[in-house]
């Protein structure tokens, strides 16, 4: 008769751990040797904001997640963030003036309802004559890619066609996005090596930043040509500024002049309003759909807002748009449940003690979670997981203003987004003529889930039919 000896029964009792440990999803993630608490990252990489959402519930709102013992990985999840810093106080002071300036102002306005006039709706004209299934995550994404390009650069990238056109531009900005992710969620020796290597997502990044560098280089050496001749000048007076043109008239140091400057700010200004705008409007839109009564109310709202002779076929204009409250909290209640950018992560400068009890050291990753914060019963109550834009209005019918520390979708703080404006200007314009000038339906049977990525997009896209409704 064969005996069963030490060895055996550690390795039977290691993989009877290993099985319920994997087995329980509910369970707080389990410090293994060695690797940590990789295997629970690995396990739930598909679910991550959801799982990241419980843990968070089960620990009182902070989580020490540990990561390789030879990987500089370990990160502290929390649902609580209060941070400041001065590190780009010049710029951001510049940018603030700038965005807020009547010219670009004036020029937000021009570009989002030519977009929608021009782009927008000429493609649902399209789609819903032909009866063709169309991607409404898709459709945003290339809405805002133009309007951002041509409100940072002054010219028009041409994404949003019937045609659906291929943009290197826009697929490079994917690539980079996606890459920057992979560099958050693996170990940095495993991207480090792909990156020596030239290889994986490390690759796609490198190809990526060439393919942005090269395009923003031909539009700084065009706006350059422009404002020589004059043409900048000119198309000023007539449409307003975009945001390229103000800063190199802006009469300031030569450092924020530079094209390595001008490079960073486009950029940075690109990765904040292009995707985080469209994520919010798809989110949107699926949650309308399921919502018939939010939807209803959607609509009435809007045919109190226009006038008696145009109570059918109506594009919205700014003024009318301002005067939407339902709509307004509809969208911040997507926000909420939905933030585009579902992580953040800071590290500190030195060693430190956090209210909740945690040391934190300056080789640490601090992750706060804004999509665990909208599903929080301690900070929205037991209704959290409800979509309820009534959430967002006053009992006198005006917009309830929630603070930014609780409703962190734009930062908080000396950080609160400079482009909130911008976004909700594009949102409203967007769901507004949708809304009231057509029906969409979602495909029967298509799976709906978040992404992993910096930016909550659809998983698997958005399918839909739109109808025309006059």
């Amino acid at each position: 008769m064969a005996s069963i000896g030490y060895p055996e029964i550690l390795l039977a009792v290691i993989c009877f751990l290993l099985l319920h440990r994997l087995s329980n999803s509910n369970m707080l993630p389990w410090n293994w040797p060695l690797v940590g608490m990789l295997p629970w990252i690995f396990r739930n990489i598909q679910q991550i904001q959801d799982r990241c959402t419980e843990v968070l519930e089960q620990s009182s709102g902070t989580f020490l997640l540990k990561g390789p013992w030879f990987a500089n990985m370990d990160m502290l999840i929390t649902r609580d963030f209060n941070s400041d810093s001065d590190l780009w106080r010049k710029q951001r002071k510049l940018a603030q003036v700038l965005i807020n300036d009547r010219q670009f102002q004036q020029f937000l306005v021009k570009t989002t309802e030519n977009k929608v006039d021009e782009g927008l709706i000429p493609v649902l004209e399209h789609v819903s004559k032909q009866g063709l299934l169309v991607d409404l995550q898709d459709l945003f994404q290339r809405f805002t890619f133009d309007t951002t390009c041509k409100l940072i650069t002054g010219f028009d990238t041409k994404c949003l066609s019937i045609e659906f056109p291929r943009v290197l531009f826009a697929k490079a900005m994917d690539d980079v996005e996606e890459a920057i992710f992979f560099r958050h969620v693996v170990p940095e020796s495993l991207w480090k090596l792909q990156r020596w290597l030239g290889i994986g997502e490390e690759k796609k990044l490198s190809k990526g930043w060439e393919t942005i560098d090269n395009v923003i280089a031909e539009y700084i050496s065009m706006k350059h040509e422009e404002l020589s001749k004059g043409i900048a000048k000119l198309q000023e007076d007539e449409e307003g500024t975009d945001l390229l043109t103000s800063y190199m008239n802006e009469d300031s140091t030569m450092e924020l002049k530079s094209n390595k400057f001008l490079r960073d700010t486009i950029v940075n200004f690109l990765l904040a309003g292009r995707d985080t705008t469209s994520a919010a409007l798809t989110w949107f839109f699926w949650l309308v759909s399921k919502n018939p009564l939010v939807e209803a109310k959607i609509r009435e709202e809007l045919k109190e807002t226009i006038p008696e002779k145009d109570q059918k076929w109506h594009i919205f204009r700014t003024e009318e748009l301002n005067k939407l409250v339902y709509l307004h909290g509809a969208l911040c209640e997507t926000l909420r449940l939905y933030p585009p950018v579902p992580f953040q992560h800071k590290a500190p400068h030195q060693a430190d003690v956090l209210p909740s009890g945690h040391r934190v050291h300056p080789k640490m990753k601090i992750l706060f979670s804004l999509y665990a914060m909208g599903r929080m019963t301690t900070i929205w109550g037991k209704d959290c997981f409800e979509f309820k834009p009534e959430r967002w209005i006053t009992e006198q019918g005006g917009i309830k203003y929630e603070p930014s520390y609780k409703f962190f979708a734009f930062n908080a703080g000396p950080r609160t987004c400079l482009g909130k404006g911008v976004a909700f200007t594009q949102m409203k314009a967007v769901a507004a003529a949708i809304i009231h000038n057509y029906n969409v339906q979602l495909v029967q049977g298509h799976p709906v889930a978040p992404n992993v990525s910096i930016i909550l997009h659809m998983k698997h896209e958005l399918m839909v039919r739109v109808t025309k409704r006059w």
